[in-house]
């Protein structure tokens, strides 16, 4: 027993020699302030239970509206690969899954995070923002999967990237499919 007094004494000795009640107050005040800030990642507000809407066409258990592209003209095969909005698109299309372009199959919800890209549309030669999301509840749809990685990203730069399981921010996350819904027109690059 006295041969682990000493050992304390020594760890708590030596501690106390390279420390300081400065730098013990600058880790509590990182820690505390690191611990206050989980509320306000993403997938833990997408796990966080919404709160009831009323009863009617879009309230608890309706699907909710479908985001529509908007475009006159929109040019291609949905469940082809080579669809002009799936230019960054990684797995298994929507389209064949019972869903749409835009919205995922029923018995699925779609993930609040997303990936982004930019894809021309041939129609019209206008680059255009898309918003990959992935559709999550259930087991994965094994149907028209597409890997495109055009304007793909490395991983420290996870929102163009398409390589991650988006699924974590949903209640599931299992993943089903992804969808490509267009959310605006890309600026013109800087030149």
């Amino acid at each position: 027993m006295a041969r682990f007094d000493k050992l304390t004494e020594n760890l708590a000795r030596g501690i106390a020699r390279g420390t300081s009640r400065r730098s013990l107050l600058a880790w509590l005040g990182a820690g505390m302030t690191g611990a206050a800030s989980i509320p306000l990642l993403p997938v833990a507000r997408a796990a966080t239970p919404a709160p009831e809407a009323p009863h009617g066409p879009h309230g608890a258990g309706a699907a909710r509206p479908a985001v529509v592209s908007g475009l006159e003209q929109d040019p291609g095969d949905r469940t082809s690969c080579d669809y002009w909005r799936y230019c960054a698109i990684d797995g298994f299309l929507c389209s064949c899954c019972g869903g749409s372009v835009n919205t995922c199959p029923p018995g699925t919800e779609m993930s609040p995070i997303t990936w982004i890209g930019t894809c021309t549309n041939p129609a019209d030669g206008r680059a255009y923002v898309i918003s990959y999301n992935d559709c999550c509840g259930t087991s994965s749809c094994g149907q028209c999967l597409c890997n495109r990685n055009e304007g793909d990203r490395p991983q420290v730069r996870p929102q163009s990237n398409n390589d991650y399981n988006w699924c974590l921010g949903s209640e599931s996350s299992v993943y089903n499919c992804s969808v490509a819904a267009v959310i605006g027109v890309a600026l013109p690059a800087a030149k």
